[in-house]
């Protein structure tokens, strides 16, 4: 069939025209990839291409209140691979193995796994310079030393259970842990463009985005303080084979802990090496235990504020037992202490008598002065891991629960709610948040950032309350149950505690918590000092056990701390079993004849002589110095007249 010149002309002109309109679609679409779409689709072509080799910031460093360096970070190189760039992964394992200290099988997974950048774990991770180095020069297609940070601890186990442990994502325990946000900083990177086959992309270069390292983070523990408490707790452990012992001081006056510890102890950096139990809980703020007579200086309190005795004019007659609601509650001295004033009952810890004041203030009152210091909620201490403790509800207490309430027994306690509460019981009447936090500086500029304000929670107690606490418990240092934590010219304060231990839902005869919080000077307080030792071997009372920890503690921190000694303060009473002797003055011998010194010594001190001649010319110590009665003194003799 013949088509006429019409038709195919316009057949023509009609491809014509689909030929242009596609034509035209190809150019709108090509321009609206290049133009509108275009950034979008080359940033997204360049980010499937990029490979960033990461660069770990430097976590912040950890000090004392004083600035003493507790943790910082050491440069430590890391190994990672880009297994689209290793072309052996048998052989490239096999080397990378013997070095690492890996199997070749755990290495060889590794490098064949499908990512861009895989780290080389464990043994490739903060590796020494020289393993990295001996990598280096393999060559190793794929294989990346990048730089790395490890946590460096100069005092070891120097609070480690404050500092807490660092795994590979950041803190895990202590403040490590509750900081990790301020300590971690931001990582940096090397990034460069390359394609499948892991080829650097032609004309590309790299790019360096610098790490911006962590805050570093000043404490409130003291260094110094934290180091005696720790050699006093060392010694404790040896001589006492505890369970464990837990000890913490506070500045009573703002919260601030000056130092927190337990024994037993780990390297932060080696936590592996000891059970888990020992670094995942904080003793101070997570064990709770029944306080026993510790807990009486909160019925004291609550007793003197309501106006409920008179500790010097009003007395007590303990007959050593007291029948509350059909149950024998017992003073721990057989046959009791007889008639004593109230302050005697402070000063005797006698459990009759705390009875008496329990049930004078009701369970009413005395429930909400307990809870008004703090006890039966977590004290909000910046650690993980605090426990509340555990308390009677009001409509489950009778008389029993009252009365075994008011002396310590039937509560359940943590040691940083005890050292809280007796800290505003002896510092005018205030609760304070206790933390570790002091503030956070700048690594790069020196800068303070920001400082942790003191936190008062609430008034508890008035001026005049408390300073009746003090003075009360400074007897109970100088005249009672603590005279094993009396220091001769320091003004000391404390009580002791002995509490039976629970095991399997019943008291323990043998096992008990021995404690003893001590402060000091006691008419102003500077520090406190709260420790308490778990089923010592042996003697197990808390004025024979852990009074005389706290003694060597204070001893060591009021003159660190510049607390000047005075003369005035009560007289220690001693008794038989005292531990440490009676406190003599040194009496001024020079110009004597050794016949009158035998003559007047009476037998206080031992002599020692050095040089001929019957008259003494000097001394040491000197007289008028303050030292253990027995202790010797040394007189250097001459003839009259040379």
């Amino acid at each position: 069939m013949k088509v006429s010149n019409v038709t195919v002309r316009r057949r023509l002109f009609v491809a014509l025209i689909i030929s242009i309109l596609a034509f035209s679609a190809l150019i709108a679409r090509l321009s609206y990839v290049q133009l509108v779409k275009g950034e979008e689709l080359a940033a997204k072509a360049e980010e499937s291409w990029r490979r960033e080799i990461p660069f770990t910031a430097k976590r912040g460093e950890i000090w004392d209140r004083n600035g003493v360096r507790l943790a910082y970070n050491i440069s430590s190189p890391t190994i990672m691979a880009l297994p689209v760039q290793i072309k052996d992964a048998k052989g490239t394992a096999a080397k990378l193995a013997g070095v690492l200290g890996m199997t070749q099988e755990k290495v060889y997974a590794l490098l064949k796994k499908k990512a861009m950048i895989v780290n080389i774990q464990p043994g490739g991770r903060q590796i020494s310079t020289e393993k990295a180095q001996l990598i280096k020069n393999m060559n190793l297609d794929g294989i990346v030393v990048a730089e790395d940070n490890k946590r460096h601890y100069p005092y070891e186990d120097l609070a480690s259970h404050i500092l807490g442990i660092v795994g590979y994502d950041g803190g895990l325990t202590g403040v490590e842990a509750k900081y990790n946000k301020y300590l971690a900083g931001m990582n940096g990177h090397v990034a460069f463009l390359s394609d499948a086959a892991g080829r650097t992309m032609p004309g590309s270069s790299d790019t360096y985005e610098k790490p911006k390292d962590g805050l570093n983070m000043e404490l409130t523990i003291d260094k110094h303080i934290q180091t005696i408490m720790e050699r006093e707790l060392d010694q404790a452990m040896v001589k006492t084979q505890a369970d464990n012992i837990i000890a913490i001081a506070m500045d009573p006056d703002n919260g601030e802990i000056l130092g927190m510890a337990s024994r037993p102890a780990f390297e932060p950096d080696k936590f592996r090496d000891v059970d888990a139990s020992v670094y995942n809980r904080i003793l101070p703020i997570w064990k709770t235990y029944e306080p026993g007579s510790t807990f009486k200086i909160i019925t004291l309190a609550a007793a003197l504020e309501e106006g409920k005795v008179d500790l010097k004019k009003e007395t007590f007659f303990d007959k050593g037992a007291v029948m509350v609601g059909g149950a024998r509650l017992r003073c721990w001295k057989r046959g009791g202490h007889g008639s004593q004033t109230f302050l005697e009952v402070v000063q005797n810890s006698c459990n009759p008598g705390f009875v008496e004041l329990g049930n004078r203030l009701g369970k009413d009152t005395l429930f909400q002065y307990i809870r008004d210091f703090g006890f039966g909620k977590k004290t909000g201490i910046d650690l993980g891991g605090e426990e509340n403790g555990i308390m009677f509800k009001l409509n489950q207490v009778g008389p029993v629960e009252l009365a075994t309430t008011a002396f310590g027994q039937g509560v359940s306690v943590t040691p940083i709610q005890q050292i809280t509460a007796v800290s505003a019981a002896i510092n005018g009447g205030t609760l304070y948040k206790p933390h570790v936090a002091k503030a956070w500086i700048n690594p790069e500029t020196g800068e303070t950032v920001e400082t942790v304000k003191p936190e008062a929670v609430r008034k508890v107690i008035s001026e005049q309350t408390s300073a009746q606490v003090r003075e009360a418990l400074e007897s109970v240092v100088a005249l009672g149950s603590g005279r094993n934590a009396f220091l001769d010219g320091y003004r000391v304060g404390g009580k002791t505690g002995t509490a039976q231990k629970v095991v399997n839902g019943r008291y323990s005869p043998n096992e008990h918590i021995v404690s003893f919080v001590g402060f000091a000077p006691a008419d102003d307080p500077e520090i406190v000092v709260y420790v308490a030792v778990d089923n010592p071997q042996g003697i197990q009372f808390g004025g024979v056990v852990a009074a005389p920890i706290v003694h060597n503690i204070l001893e060591d921190v009021l003159p660190y701390m510049g607390v000047k000694s005075r003369t005035e303060q009560i007289p220690k009473t001693y008794k038989y079993g005292d531990l440490t002797p009676p406190i003599v003055t040194v009496p001024n011998l020079v110009g004597k004849t050794v016949s009158e010194i035998y003559e007047d010594l009476n037998m206080n001190f031992t002599l020692a002589s050095a040089g001929t001649g019957n008259t003494v010319i000097r001394q040491a110590p000197a007289a008028g110095t303050r030292v253990e009665q027995g202790s010797t003194i040394r007189i250097y003799l001459a003839q009259d007249g040379d």
